[in-house]
């Protein structure tokens, strides 16, 4: 996983801007004006500076009113900092500095608290190459697949092997988690290879996102695909971009059609409880990596993930599929495997769990199913 755009630079002395940020979609969205700031850095820079006062009436209301200068302009603005929980957002006036600044994705915004008040700066020509993320704690994306379209009978030509894309939908959902520097490769040289996952099977396939204009073709391996999987007129296709991956699939309707008498598996990640998964002195299961990350991260929204990526862990709901049973419990990210905690001890005991026995997981609408066969 890449690093959160929060950043300090490194030098041999402290940096007058504690606190600086690539700008993402969020920050830049006029029809709904936040700064979202990380948690740590605002507590640590910020609320250490105000009155005991002003920090009391922050816990209570969730939010204080402080005064905001623009450096670049010695502009005055009177804004609110609210506590969101795992960050802060900074409101008031911040649609009109977007409009007045002309702020886009990717540029640094710097931040630090001087006299009582707060100062901000941005370089117009600071580009910061960071893919674009926020920090909210809602669990599951609004939809798992925001590009779709329904196959024409050129998408499926083998002969003439590619999948046109509407523009915006690839500008607004894949192009966004790039890079400046990768869009800046695809703008020079109209093409650029990308790793395409086929979530259906797991296949995956070294693919080429071209731009044409208007819209933009998939091409490579296309035709394969097409041959392979059968496609045809009027099927949908879905995608969505992922883990530094573009990850397609067709509609479920349509892949258990393709497959008579062969359901999709609904437990995608089975493991066979060890020695330390029982232990009720020191209580945790442990999950591969990649299996979370395939399976359960994947449904979850970018800012979601990156909420993982700065604290390590995040609570989760957890269901027991064969009792009902709802727990709150944490998924901790330990490198390359993650462990679930918090209630796992209580249900060792009241599943009588062992070594050996299997337990399966799924994520669904927001939760995490699982489920001890007996």
């Amino acid at each position: 996983m890449k690093r959160p755009a929060y950043h300090n630079v490194a030098s041999g002395v402290p940096d007058q801007w504690p606190i600086r940020k690539a700008l993402t979609l969020s920050d830049v969205d006029i029809t709904h004006p936040f700064l979202t700031l990380a948690r740590q850095l605002v507590e640590n820079h910020i609320l250490v500076h105000l009155m005991p006062q002003e920090q009391e009436r922050l816990r209570v209301e969730g939010q204080v009113d402080i005064n905001a200068q623009d450096d670049d302009t010695g502009d005055m603005h009177a804004m609110k900092l609210k506590w969101r929980g795992s960050y802060y957002n900074l409101i008031g006036k911040w649609g009109k500095l977007v409009r007045a600044k002309g702020l886009d994705v990717g540029q640094e915004i710097k931040i630090r608290w001087i006299n009582g008040c707060l100062h901000f700066s941005v370089s117009p020509k600071q580009v910061v190459a960071v893919p674009p993320l926020r920090m909210v704690t809602a669990p599951l994306a609004q939809d798992h697949w925001p590009v779709k379209k329904v196959l024409t009978l050129s998408d499926v030509d083998a002969n003439h092997p590619f999948l046109p894309l509407p523009r915006r939908s690839v500008e607004d959902h894949i192009l966004v988690h790039w890079t400046p520097q990768q869009r800046e490769i695809l703008r020079n040289e109209e093409q650029v290879n990308v790793n395409a996952r086929d979530y259906d099977t797991g296949e995956v396939y070294v693919m080429k996102l071209k731009w044409r204009g208007n819209y933009y073709n998939l091409i490579g391996k296309w035709g394969t695909i097409v041959r392979m999987k059968g496609l045809g007129v009027g099927e949908e296709i879905r995608l969505r971009w992922a883990n530094e991956c573009l990850y397609f699939s067709i509609t479920p309707e349509r892949s258990a059609a393709a497959a008579p008498g062969q359901a999709l598996d609904q437990w995608p990640i089975k493991k066979a409880l060890t020695l330390s998964d029982v232990d009720t002195n020191h209580p945790f299961l442990t999950l591969p990596g990649k299996s979370v990350e395939d399976h359960i991260l994947f449904y979850w929204s970018p800012q979601a993930q990156e909420q993982l990526r700065n604290e390590n862990q995040i609570n989760v709901n957890a269901r027991d599929d064969d009792t009902g049973e709802l727990y709150l419990m944490k998924l901790k990210r330990r490198g390359s495997y993650y462990n679930l905690i918090g209630k796992w001890g209580k249900i060792i005991r009241g599943k009588r769990l062992n070594v050996g026995r299997e337990i399966r997981v799924r994520w669904e609408n927001g939760c995490l199913i699982f489920s001890v066969p007996q």
